[in-house]
């Protein structure tokens, strides 16, 4: 028995999905910026910053996101949400920094808010099969024997 409601669970798989994948394929752009030029986006303070490329520091940035993105859609699903949260928060203020791109600053808020939604649904619905797995054991001994 799972006490994890379907319709919630419908919609953890569907932010899943799109948070783990979608991004994971954006990031693997920034090696061929088929999408966009990567680097445009990168903040002209931080770009002095660096010890390299702004472009090299991009491919460093898409390694790290699709790294995220595979957590996210692996069983490190609410970890990957809870750093991705951040780390798009972390985007946003770098694109604030720009004095420019303020729309995607605001879209990269909102993705961050939809992680975090990830992240806290992945928490309830692990506890919920936690507990329907107890509950089996519980009821049914030969399971407590088997293990």
């Amino acid at each position: 028995m799972n006490n994890f409601d379907p319709k919630l669970n419908q919609v953890w798989w569907v932010l899943r999905i799109a948070l783990g994948l979608g991004p994971f394929l954006a990031r693997l752009d920034k090696f061929f910026n088929l999408l966009t030029n990567w680097s445009m986006y990168l903040s002209p303070i931080a770009e002095r910053m660096l010890p390299f490329s702004g472009t090299e520091f991009m491919k460093i940035v898409g390694i790290i996101e699709m790294i995220v993105g595979l957590a996210i859609l692996t069983r490190w699903t609410r970890i990957g949400s809870y750093i991705a949260a951040i780390w798009l928060v972390m985007i946003a203020v770098n694109l604030v920094s720009t004095g420019m791109f303020f729309d995607l600053a605001v879209r990269d808020v909102e993705i961050a808010i939809a992680a975090f939604t990830l992240a806290r649904l992945t928490e309830v619905r692990e506890s919920a099969l936690q507990a329907s797995s107890k509950f089996a054991q519980q009821a049914h001994p030969k399971f407590q024997e088997a293990s």
